[in-house]
Protein backbone atom coordinates (compact mmCIF):
# COMPACT_ATOMS: atom_id res chain seq x y z
CA UNK A 1 0.00 0.00 0.00
CA UNK A 2 2.86 2.39 0.77
CA UNK A 3 4.18 2.00 -3.20
CA UNK A 4 1.09 2.22 -4.15
CA UNK A 5 0.44 5.47 -2.13
CA UNK A 6 3.89 6.98 -3.37
CA UNK A 7 2.94 6.34 -6.90
CA UNK A 8 -0.66 7.74 -6.02
CA UNK A 9 1.08 11.16 -5.03
CA UNK A 10 3.48 11.06 -7.87
CA UNK A 11 0.48 10.82 -10.33
CA UNK A 12 -1.17 13.84 -8.46
CA UNK A 13 1.27 16.26 -8.36
CA UNK A 14 2.48 15.68 -11.83
CA UNK A 15 -1.02 15.51 -13.10
CA UNK A 16 -0.94 18.40 -15.62
CA UNK A 17 2.29 16.44 -17.35
CA UNK A 18 0.28 13.39 -18.20
CA UNK A 19 -2.76 15.37 -19.21
CA UNK A 20 -0.57 16.98 -21.81
CA UNK A 21 1.32 14.46 -22.70
CA UNK A 22 -1.61 11.87 -23.59
CA UNK A 23 -3.38 14.76 -25.59
CA UNK A 24 -0.53 14.62 -27.39
CA UNK A 25 -0.10 11.58 -28.27
CA UNK A 26 -3.89 10.92 -28.75
CA UNK A 27 -3.63 13.50 -31.51
CA UNK A 28 -0.50 11.91 -32.98
CA UNK A 29 -2.00 8.20 -32.42
CA UNK A 30 -6.01 8.67 -32.02
CA UNK A 31 -6.32 4.84 -32.71
CA UNK A 32 -5.01 4.13 -29.80
CA UNK A 33 -7.27 5.99 -27.78
CA UNK A 34 -10.54 6.58 -29.19
CA UNK A 35 -11.61 3.28 -27.79
CA UNK A 36 -11.83 4.88 -24.41
CA UNK A 37 -14.65 7.23 -26.12
CA UNK A 38 -17.62 4.91 -25.46
CA UNK A 39 -16.66 4.01 -21.71
CA UNK A 40 -16.32 7.85 -20.39
CA UNK A 41 -19.26 8.01 -18.55
CA UNK A 42 -18.10 4.78 -16.67
CA UNK A 43 -14.80 6.40 -16.22
CA UNK A 44 -16.88 9.43 -14.66
CA UNK A 45 -19.03 7.17 -12.65
CA UNK A 46 -15.79 5.70 -11.01
CA UNK A 47 -13.75 9.06 -10.42
CA UNK A 48 -17.67 10.42 -8.52
CA UNK A 49 -17.43 7.55 -6.54
CA UNK A 50 -13.92 7.76 -5.43
CA UNK A 51 -15.24 11.45 -4.55
CA UNK A 52 -17.69 10.20 -2.63
CA UNK A 53 -15.44 7.91 -0.86
CA UNK A 54 -13.46 11.01 0.37
CA UNK A 55 -16.67 13.21 1.30
CA UNK A 56 -17.62 13.13 4.79
CA UNK A 57 -20.79 14.40 6.10
CA UNK A 58 -19.28 17.25 7.91
CA UNK A 59 -17.89 18.51 4.33
CA UNK A 60 -21.74 19.20 4.23
CA UNK A 61 -22.26 20.45 7.90
CA UNK A 62 -19.37 23.39 6.16
CA UNK A 63 -22.80 25.34 4.67
CA UNK A 64 -24.06 25.32 8.51
CA UNK A 65 -21.40 26.90 9.79
CA UNK A 66 -20.64 29.36 6.91
CA UNK A 67 -23.54 29.64 4.86
CA UNK A 68 -22.96 33.15 3.15
CA UNK A 69 -19.35 31.77 2.21
CA UNK A 70 -20.37 28.85 0.67
CA UNK A 71 -23.73 29.41 -1.13
CA UNK A 72 -21.86 32.77 -2.78
CA UNK A 73 -19.32 30.56 -3.97
CA UNK A 74 -21.82 27.78 -5.33
CA UNK A 75 -23.76 30.86 -6.88
CA UNK A 76 -21.00 32.59 -9.22
CA UNK A 77 -19.86 28.58 -9.57
CA UNK A 78 -23.49 28.60 -11.94
CA UNK A 79 -23.69 32.34 -12.92
CA UNK A 80 -20.11 33.40 -13.85
CA UNK A 81 -19.00 30.72 -15.28
CA UNK A 82 -22.27 30.60 -17.68
CA UNK A 83 -22.17 33.54 -18.83
CA UNK A 84 -18.82 33.69 -19.69
CA UNK A 85 -19.05 31.23 -21.75
CA UNK A 86 -22.45 32.45 -23.45
CA UNK A 87 -20.41 35.94 -23.97
CA UNK A 88 -17.54 34.19 -25.62
CA UNK A 89 -19.38 31.96 -28.15
CA UNK A 90 -21.52 34.79 -29.36
CA UNK A 91 -18.49 37.29 -29.39
CA UNK A 92 -16.47 34.53 -31.14
CA UNK A 93 -19.43 33.69 -33.64
CA UNK A 94 -18.69 29.99 -32.64
CA UNK A 95 -19.86 27.12 -34.69
CA UNK A 96 -23.31 25.58 -33.25
CA UNK A 97 -21.32 22.43 -31.37
CA UNK A 98 -18.38 24.17 -30.28
CA UNK A 99 -21.08 26.94 -28.49
CA UNK A 100 -22.83 24.52 -27.13
CA UNK A 101 -19.73 22.38 -25.64
CA UNK A 102 -18.20 25.75 -24.51
CA UNK A 103 -21.51 26.59 -22.45
CA UNK A 104 -21.89 23.10 -21.17
CA UNK A 105 -18.42 22.83 -19.62
CA UNK A 106 -19.58 26.47 -18.42
CA UNK A 107 -22.67 25.14 -16.78
CA UNK A 108 -20.67 22.22 -14.87
CA UNK A 109 -19.93 21.86 -11.07
CA UNK A 110 -16.42 22.34 -9.81
CA UNK A 111 -14.49 19.10 -10.06
CA UNK A 112 -11.94 17.96 -7.29
CA UNK A 113 -8.70 19.02 -8.52
CA UNK A 114 -9.83 22.79 -7.58
CA UNK A 115 -9.74 21.17 -3.67
CA UNK A 116 -6.14 20.46 -4.31
CA UNK A 117 -5.13 23.64 -6.07
CA UNK A 118 -6.93 25.96 -3.02
CA UNK A 119 -4.63 23.87 -0.58
CA UNK A 120 -1.38 24.87 -2.84
CA UNK A 121 -2.47 28.27 -2.84
CA UNK A 122 -2.52 28.09 1.23
CA UNK A 123 -6.24 29.14 0.73
CA UNK A 124 -9.30 27.76 3.17
CA UNK A 125 -9.67 24.10 1.53
CA UNK A 126 -12.81 23.23 4.24
CA UNK A 127 -14.60 25.97 2.13
CA UNK A 128 -13.11 24.84 -1.22
CA UNK A 129 -14.65 21.03 -0.02
CA UNK A 130 -18.09 22.40 0.77
CA UNK A 131 -18.34 23.98 -2.45
CA UNK A 132 -17.02 21.51 -4.55
CA UNK A 133 -19.75 19.04 -2.58
CA UNK A 134 -22.83 21.45 -2.84
CA UNK A 135 -21.96 22.36 -6.57
CA UNK A 136 -22.03 18.63 -7.26
CA UNK A 137 -25.14 17.58 -5.55
CA UNK A 138 -26.83 20.75 -7.60
CA UNK A 139 -25.56 19.92 -11.11
CA UNK A 140 -28.54 17.08 -11.64
CA UNK A 141 -30.82 20.41 -11.67
CA UNK A 142 -28.65 23.41 -12.92
CA UNK A 143 -26.44 21.64 -15.59
CA UNK A 144 -29.41 20.93 -17.59
CA UNK A 145 -31.27 24.49 -16.93
CA UNK A 146 -28.55 26.45 -16.98
CA UNK A 147 -27.30 24.52 -20.31
CA UNK A 148 -30.89 24.88 -21.99
CA UNK A 149 -31.00 28.41 -20.92
CA UNK A 150 -27.75 29.45 -22.99
CA UNK A 151 -27.14 26.77 -25.26
CA UNK A 152 -30.84 26.06 -27.21
CA UNK A 153 -30.65 28.87 -29.75
CA UNK A 154 -27.56 26.70 -31.50
CA UNK A 155 -28.86 23.16 -30.08
CA UNK A 156 -31.30 21.65 -29.09
CA UNK A 157 -30.95 20.33 -25.62
CA UNK A 158 -32.92 18.01 -23.54
CA UNK A 159 -32.86 19.02 -19.75
CA UNK A 160 -34.76 15.69 -19.02
CA UNK A 161 -32.12 13.51 -20.27
CA UNK A 162 -29.49 15.16 -19.27
CA UNK A 163 -30.76 15.27 -15.51
CA UNK A 164 -30.79 11.88 -15.82
CA UNK A 165 -27.36 11.55 -17.20
CA UNK A 166 -26.15 13.63 -14.34
CA UNK A 167 -27.82 11.65 -11.67
CA UNK A 168 -26.26 8.39 -13.21
CA UNK A 169 -22.98 9.46 -13.56
CA UNK A 170 -22.15 11.65 -10.91
CA UNK A 171 -24.96 11.34 -8.37
CA UNK A 172 -25.32 7.93 -7.80
CA UNK A 173 -22.02 7.16 -7.46
CA UNK A 174 -21.54 9.70 -4.95
CA UNK A 175 -24.13 8.78 -3.07
CA UNK A 176 -22.67 5.55 -2.85
CA UNK A 177 -18.87 6.22 -2.44
CA UNK A 178 -20.28 8.63 0.69
CA UNK A 179 -22.48 5.14 1.98
CA UNK A 180 -19.51 2.62 1.76
CA UNK A 181 -17.14 5.30 3.78
CA UNK A 182 -20.03 5.11 6.90
CA UNK A 183 -20.44 1.44 6.33
CA UNK A 184 -16.31 0.44 6.20
CA UNK A 185 -14.81 3.67 7.32
CA UNK A 186 -11.49 1.44 8.13
CA UNK A 187 -11.14 0.03 4.95
CA UNK A 188 -11.89 3.05 3.07
CA UNK A 189 -9.68 5.27 5.45
CA UNK A 190 -6.48 2.87 4.60
CA UNK A 191 -6.89 3.33 1.27
CA UNK A 192 -8.26 6.20 0.35
CA UNK A 193 -4.41 7.86 0.09
CA UNK A 194 -4.25 5.25 -3.81
CA UNK A 195 -7.37 7.68 -4.83
CA UNK A 196 -5.44 10.63 -6.59
CA UNK A 197 -4.56 8.19 -8.91
CA UNK A 198 -7.77 6.28 -9.78
CA UNK A 199 -8.94 10.30 -10.86
CA UNK A 200 -5.62 10.77 -12.69
CA UNK A 201 -5.56 7.74 -14.72
CA UNK A 202 -9.91 8.20 -15.23
CA UNK A 203 -9.54 12.34 -16.04
CA UNK A 204 -6.31 11.65 -18.38
CA UNK A 205 -8.33 8.87 -19.91
CA UNK A 206 -11.40 10.94 -20.68
CA UNK A 207 -9.31 13.97 -21.92
CA UNK A 208 -7.37 11.39 -24.38
CA UNK A 209 -10.39 9.83 -25.82
CA UNK A 210 -12.09 13.29 -26.52
CA UNK A 211 -9.21 14.28 -28.52
CA UNK A 212 -8.76 11.51 -30.29
CA UNK A 213 -12.01 11.19 -32.11
CA UNK A 214 -11.78 14.59 -32.33
CA UNK A 215 -8.77 14.79 -33.62
CA UNK A 216 -9.03 16.17 -37.61
CA UNK A 217 -11.66 19.50 -35.88
CA UNK A 218 -9.10 20.03 -33.33
CA UNK A 219 -6.27 19.89 -35.62
CA UNK A 220 -8.60 22.79 -37.88
CA UNK A 221 -10.10 24.43 -34.93
CA UNK A 222 -8.11 23.53 -31.89
CA UNK A 223 -6.54 27.27 -32.11
CA UNK A 224 -9.89 28.91 -31.70
CA UNK A 225 -11.27 26.65 -28.89
CA UNK A 226 -8.10 26.74 -26.85
CA UNK A 227 -8.29 30.37 -26.93
CA UNK A 228 -11.93 30.37 -25.90
CA UNK A 229 -10.89 28.03 -22.91
CA UNK A 230 -7.89 29.82 -21.99
CA UNK A 231 -10.17 33.39 -21.69
CA UNK A 232 -13.11 31.20 -20.06
CA UNK A 233 -10.53 29.70 -17.00
CA UNK A 234 -8.48 32.65 -16.55
CA UNK A 235 -12.08 35.31 -16.54
CA UNK A 236 -13.35 32.80 -14.33
CA UNK A 237 -10.56 32.85 -11.96
CA UNK A 238 -10.52 36.84 -12.36
CA UNK A 239 -14.05 37.40 -11.56
CA UNK A 240 -14.38 34.39 -8.52
CA UNK A 241 -11.35 36.65 -7.00
CA UNK A 242 -12.48 40.15 -7.44
CA UNK A 243 -16.15 39.09 -6.33
CA UNK A 244 -14.94 37.59 -3.15
CA UNK A 245 -13.09 41.11 -2.50
CA UNK A 246 -16.65 42.97 -2.68
CA UNK A 247 -17.88 40.58 -0.31
CA UNK A 248 -14.79 40.94 2.05
CA UNK A 249 -13.77 37.48 2.37
CA UNK A 250 -10.67 36.74 4.30
CA UNK A 251 -7.41 36.29 1.73
CA UNK A 252 -7.65 32.81 2.28
CA UNK A 253 -11.70 32.13 1.46
CA UNK A 254 -10.91 35.10 -1.99
CA UNK A 255 -8.65 32.67 -3.57
CA UNK A 256 -10.86 29.10 -2.64
CA UNK A 257 -13.82 31.48 -4.22
CA UNK A 258 -11.22 32.44 -7.25
CA UNK A 259 -10.27 28.86 -7.61
CA UNK A 260 -13.62 27.23 -6.83
CA UNK A 261 -15.53 29.27 -9.46
CA UNK A 262 -12.37 29.29 -12.41
CA UNK A 263 -12.24 25.05 -11.98
CA UNK A 264 -14.95 23.16 -13.91
CA UNK A 265 -15.75 19.46 -13.62
CA UNK A 266 -14.57 19.32 -17.35
CA UNK A 267 -14.87 15.69 -17.15
CA UNK A 268 -18.75 15.72 -16.72
CA UNK A 269 -18.83 17.93 -19.50
CA UNK A 270 -17.06 15.83 -21.94
CA UNK A 271 -19.19 12.66 -20.66
CA UNK A 272 -22.49 15.05 -21.43
CA UNK A 273 -21.11 16.62 -24.74
CA UNK A 274 -20.26 13.05 -25.54
CA UNK A 275 -23.88 12.04 -24.54
CA UNK A 276 -26.04 14.67 -25.78
CA UNK A 277 -24.33 16.16 -28.52
CA UNK A 278 -22.28 15.49 -31.44
CA UNK A 279 -18.43 14.37 -30.59
CA UNK A 280 -16.68 18.39 -31.26
CA UNK A 281 -18.99 19.65 -28.48
CA UNK A 282 -16.48 17.29 -25.88
CA UNK A 283 -13.59 19.21 -27.58
CA UNK A 284 -13.67 22.41 -25.00
CA UNK A 285 -14.31 20.34 -22.41
CA UNK A 286 -11.08 17.92 -22.91
CA UNK A 287 -9.23 21.56 -23.42
CA UNK A 288 -9.93 23.13 -20.50
CA UNK A 289 -8.81 19.87 -18.65
CA UNK A 290 -5.48 20.41 -20.46
CA UNK A 291 -5.53 24.11 -19.89
CA UNK A 292 -7.00 24.58 -16.25
CA UNK A 293 -4.57 21.96 -14.79
CA UNK A 294 -1.85 24.12 -15.77
CA UNK A 295 -3.27 27.29 -14.96
CA UNK A 296 -4.66 25.95 -11.59
CA UNK A 297 -0.95 24.50 -10.48
CA UNK A 298 0.58 27.90 -11.72
CA UNK A 299 -1.73 30.15 -9.57
CA UNK A 300 -2.17 27.72 -6.34
CA UNK A 301 2.08 27.77 -6.51
CA UNK A 302 2.12 31.78 -7.10
CA UNK A 303 -0.31 32.53 -4.52
CA UNK A 304 1.44 29.55 -1.87
CA UNK A 305 4.94 31.35 -2.32
CA UNK A 306 3.25 35.11 -1.60
CA UNK A 307 0.88 33.65 0.66
CA UNK A 308 1.73 35.92 4.08
CA UNK A 309 -1.66 33.62 5.75
CA UNK A 310 -1.25 31.53 8.18
CA UNK A 311 -4.21 29.66 7.50
CA UNK A 312 -4.33 25.86 8.76
CA UNK A 313 -5.59 24.23 5.45
CA UNK A 314 -8.42 22.13 7.62
CA UNK A 315 -9.41 24.65 9.62
CA UNK A 316 -13.29 25.54 9.95
CA UNK A 317 -14.91 27.90 7.54
CA UNK A 318 -14.87 31.36 8.27
CA UNK A 319 -17.18 34.11 6.51
CA UNK A 320 -15.11 36.96 7.47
Amino acid sequence: MKTLTKISDFAGNTFAVWVILFAALSLIFPGGFAWIAPHVSLLLGIIMFGMGLTLTLDDFKGVLKAPVSVLVAVALQYTVMPLIAFGLAVIFQLPAEIAAGVILVGCCPGGTASNVMTFLAKGNTALSVSVTAVSTVLAPILTPALTLLFASQWLPVSAANMFMSIVQIVLVPIVLGIVARLLFSKQVDKSIKALPLVSVVGIVAVASAVVAVNRDDILTSGLLIFSVVILHNVLGLALGYLIARLFKFEFANQKAVSIEVGMQNSGLGSALALAHFAPIAAVPSALFSVWHNISGPVLATWWGKRSNDSVDHDEPIKTG
